[in-house]
């Protein structure tokens, strides 16, 4: 395993092409040359290269947590049935999307779906919200999960268009508490800081049937994992998911931090980190590495 890793890894850590995502001011600050990967199994052996250590925006990959913790309230129907379970077959920030389907999100892993969802958690009131998506961030990664305020501070700032998508779900009752106030702590729940263990230990924890395989600590019920991989394998890699499923064949999360997450179900989770992206927002050096590591193991669950 971390001989193909390391071979994986040294093939593509390099390769040329893309730009940090310009839009959010600290993003296009961090160093484009970082490159890491690393592999967790389900009983929490680990496997590392590069700047395994580089502590990075997770981003959108925190959209898999929220819903996992959405799920674990309200189970999969209810979650279904309040915020979708389709590709949009647009962008992730789609105002159009919204506007063809009656302003239904449709997907709890784009921008709308995702504030929908955080609007959708219990809570007491902004700040109970917002704990609790943290706590479970810890719960499904490691204590060493930390909201950046350089981060969210630069995000809060240029997040107007999420801010419109809110109000439109809010005018179609898709829309489950303040929009300002999911819109917010949505932003916040993208702004915390891992590294490449934390995000193979999320994978892992859904590889490994709901139980974090490093704390030994059970976060999910496996019945409700495969709605989670059902979810990643449609629009977890933006529009470009389709191609992902065909060529790559395994559930998957990305995020315009540079991360890229996959799982192996039962099996393993595989990270990968380098903040240069492609055009519609996937790093190309961690899509490479992975895309290789699941060819060499053959770990397409549809071969």
């Amino acid at each position: 395993m971390q001989e193909i890793l390391n071979k994986s890894f040294n093939k593509f850590k390099d390769l040329k092409g893309g730009a940090n995502a310009s839009y959010i001011p600290y993003l296009a600050s961090v160093p484009s040359n970082l490159c890491a990967a690393v592999i967790i199994t389900a009983d929490g052996e680990i496997f590392k290269v590069g700047d395994y250590n580089f502590r990075f925006a997770i981003e959108s990959i925190s959209k898999v947590i929220t819903l996992s913790l959405a799920l674990a309230q309200f189970g999969g129907e209810d979650v279904r049935k309040k915020i979708g379970d389709s590709p949009t077959g647009l962008g992730f920030n789609s105002v159009m999307a919204l506007e063809l389907h009656k302003d239904k999100p449709l997907s709890p892993l784009v921008n709308a779906g995702a504030m929908a969802t955080t609007s959708l958690i219990k809570a007491k009131d902004k700040e109970d919200r917002w704990n609790q998506i943290l706590n479970f961030q810890k719960k499904m990664m490691s204590d060493r999960v930390e909201l950046s305020c350089e981060v969210n501070k630069s995000e809060q700032d240029t997040n107007f268009h999420n801010r419109a998508i809110a109000w439109l779900l809010y005018s179609a009752n898709h829309m489950f508490c303040d929009p300002m106030e999911a819109c917010e702590i949505y932003t916040r729940g993208c702004s915390t800081l891992v590294d490449c263990i934390d995000l193979a230990t999320l994978g892992a924890t859904l590889a490994n049937n709901g139980i974090n395989p490093l704390t030994k600590e059970k976060v999910l019920d496996k019945d409700l994992i495969p709605k989670i991989l059902a979810q990643m394998m449609m629009e977890g890699m933006y529009d470009s998911s389709g191609d992902w499923a065909y060529e790559v064949g395994l559930p998957s999360k990305s995020g315009v931090g540079g991360g890229v997450l996959s799982i192996v179900p039962n099996k393993l989770a595989i990270a990968a980190f380098s903040p240069p992206l492609d055009k519609i927002g996937n790093s190309i050096r961690a899509m490479a590495i992975i895309k290789e590591i699941a060819k060499e193991m053959k770990f397409n669950i549809f071969v």
